[in-house]
């Protein structure tokens, strides 16, 4: 129910056929531009703080520019930036409007090589100096380097140190600064070794020059950069010689998929843009494995490399449940599964009493999970409707008959996203007050004292929303019970790896657990976790142990559930309030090849998690 920020989005296209073949076919040059600008209009969910694009031209000539950038930030960016692109198209002449050759020659993004970027800002930074994509220029084609992703390194540090001492100056402490300038340097020395070879076939100045751009290995510049990368990443990048890479984490945390014809490749985060973009099944889509590089030559050859040995495949459980569009077939399904796997849980919470009970969801997002709980429902329904036609064989009468078919689940709109809370208001009382009414009911919808109410929600994380806005004002439909369930399991990590969850102190699950321990005269586990998480804070990554999980384990999950209803539950809300979380067995069973559960499980996919953790404890138990 609260807004996550997370994990930014990505898009590619690479053209290998020359523009005019686009403006004989298709009936106009901008075919490329126009499919980035679907790729990256189909992802807006992914990033709606800024947005950026990047253009390469192939075989310009010398004082012709070959690389092209726009950014901007805000949530009308897209838009702003194809504007400006087609404000620049709009000069050309209208009996050259048609004319590839020369819009390449005049206009800015006129180009092979589409690169575009989403921006979900996770780390508090803001300004248009930190929207992607990041450019780094050289008189040397070859080496110029633009790059854009959707990541975030847990050892950023570690990253730091290893370029300073070689004598670099990164110019931000930011992990996508510091990512330019080791690729930027690692191409460099890429150029470098085949000039020196070049140099020594006595190659002239021109045919060197072509030599090592017909022959960069990207695969080198990557390999040798991300050996010591610690996170969840999916990075794009473009060369000022006509090079293209898509770099996929080895863990496979984050995602990307691709589609490759003879006309095009297209890289996106997500699968189904690219189906659209490009009215295309799903057989068609192939989704980049951990640890590979799709790598374009200059040429328009395709190679898939695996540039780092893939781990343990961690894939995110979180894209699953709430980030990625629910249009991709899997997710659409896995969704529904998440949802049906609740109603053993749901149906003990109201007593099997489905005939007084009415069924809704809160947010949107929640809406295929309702739709896998209601069909659940039915298939238990129809179980018992079965049973008692068996039961009844040749004693079932029109009346009884008509009263068994007539059972069915009630489900309603019961609550209404009705008004933005806006910022200027910051006094406490007032703006709480406020907040309490972004959601609305729909009066009528059922009976008071009679129904119960069961609504679910796709995760919760801080429990904020739901105390000062949803649970008040479904307690105003006077329902018998209210219970409230979560198609996620309980969120008592931090996430590091992308998405706005880095602080314990935020959940509702870890205040639970505290709690209960202050209830069980226990504090001393609190005590005991922070002096093992201290004696390790200088630990090296991969040593570091998640002592985070001990001030769960005393208490069942059941347990923690009972004492987030009771925080959640305003003081003035008489009625009994129930929570209901996703167990971890019905996450994996739903989500069976995306098994990365750090936020539920405390397991981390890469030891730089569990150091991020721990220093996240001590500052929680130092107040920091």
């Amino acid at each position: 129910m609260e807004t996550l920020k997370h994990e930014c989005g990505v898009a590619m296209v690479r053209l290998r056929k020359p523009l005019q073949f686009y403006e004989q076919k298709y009936g106009s040059w901008m075919y490329g531009l126009n499919k980035l600008y679907l790729l990256m209009e189909k992802q807006h969910n992914r990033g709606q703080e800024g947005a950026g694009m990047a253009c390469v031209k192939l075989d310009m000539q010398a004082g012709e520019e070959f690389m092209f950038r726009e950014r901007a930030e805000g949530s009308g960016s897209i838009s702003e930036i194809f504007n400006t692109a087609h404000t620049q198209i709009n000069k050309i002449p209208s009996e050259k409007l048609h004319d590839a050759e020369y819009a390449k020659s005049a206009v800015p993004f006129a180009g092979e090589l589409y690169m575009g970027h989403l921006r979900y800002s996770t780390t508090g930074r803001s300004g248009l100096s930190y929207v992607h994509p990041f450019m780094r220029r050289d008189n040397y084609r070859s080496r110029n380097l633009t790059i854009c992703g959707n990541f975030n390194l847990t050892n950023v540090d570690e990253v730091f140190d290893s370029i300073s001492s070689m004598g670099q100056h990164p110019r931000q402490y930011a992990d996508t600064f510091i990512i330019l300038e080791q690729l930027g340097h690692r191409l460099d020395r890429e150029v470098e070794r085949l000039y020196s070879k070049a140099r020594k076939s006595k190659k002239s100045p021109t045919c060197m020059s072509n030599y090592i751009e017909q022959h960069i290995c990207i695969e080198n510049v990557l390999s040798s950069a991300a050996n010591m990368w610690d996170g969840g990443y999916v990075i794009c990048g473009l060369t000022g010689s006509g090079e293209s890479f898509t770099f996929r984490d080895p863990w496979g945390i984050r995602p990307a998929f691709y589609y490759a014809d003879e006309e095009l490749v297209v890289v996106a985060s997500e699968r189904p843009v690219i189906q659209t973009a490009l009215n295309l099944s799903v057989d068609k889509i192939c989704e980049l494995e951990p640890g590979q590089a799709l790598i374009i030559g200059n040429n328009g050859n395709l190679r898939i490399s695996q540039v780092i040995e893939a781990k343990e495949r961690k894939s995110c459980s979180f894209e699953r449940i709430y980030f990625s569009r629910g249009s991709d077939r899997d997710i659409y399904c896995e969704r529904k599964a998440l949802g049906s796997n609740l109603v053993p849980d749901i149906l003990k919470s109201i007593e099997q009493d489905t005939q007084n009970s009415v069924f809704s969801f809160i947010p949107n997002t929640a809406e295929v999970a309702f739709f896998g709980m209601v069909q659940g429902l039915n298939n238990y329904l129809n179980d018992i409707k079965n049973e008692r036609i068996r039961n009844n064989v040749g004693k079932l009468t029109p009346k009884y008959l008509d009263k068994l078919l007539s059972m069915s689940i009630r489900t309603e709109k019961v609550a209404i996203k009705d008004i933005k809370l806006r910022t200027f208001i910051s006094e406490g009382n007032i703006r709480n007050e406020l907040a309490a009414h972004v959601y609305d009911i729909t009066y009528g919808s059922i009976i008071p004292h009679k129904d119960n109410l069961v609504v679910i929600d796709d995760s919760i994380v801080r429990g904020t929303t739901l105390r000062q806005s949803i649970i008040r004002i479904l307690a105003r439909l006077e329902p018998k019970k209210i219970v409230i369930v979560s198609s996620s399991p309980q969120i008592r990590y931090p996430d590091f790896y992308g998405i706005d969850m880095s602080s314990l102190e935020d959940f509702i699950a870890f205040k639970a657990a505290v709690a209960l321990l202050h209830d069980n005269n226990s504090e001393y586990i609190l005590d005991e976790v922070y002096e093992k998480s201290k004696r390790q804070e200088f630990f090296p990554k991969e040593q570091i142990v998640n002592y985070i999980k001990e001030i769960y384990a005393p208490f069942s999950a059941k347990q923690i559930s009972a004492k987030i209803a009771e925080l959640l539950t305003p003081n003035e809300v008489s009625c009994p309030i129930d929570v209901i979380f996703q167990s971890l067995e019905g996450l994996h069973e739903a989500c069976k090849n995306n098994t990365g559960d750090w936020y539920f499980s405390g397991n981390y996919p890469t030891p730089g998690g569990n150091k991020r953790l721990n220093q996240s404890y001590i500052n929680y138990y130092e107040n920091k």
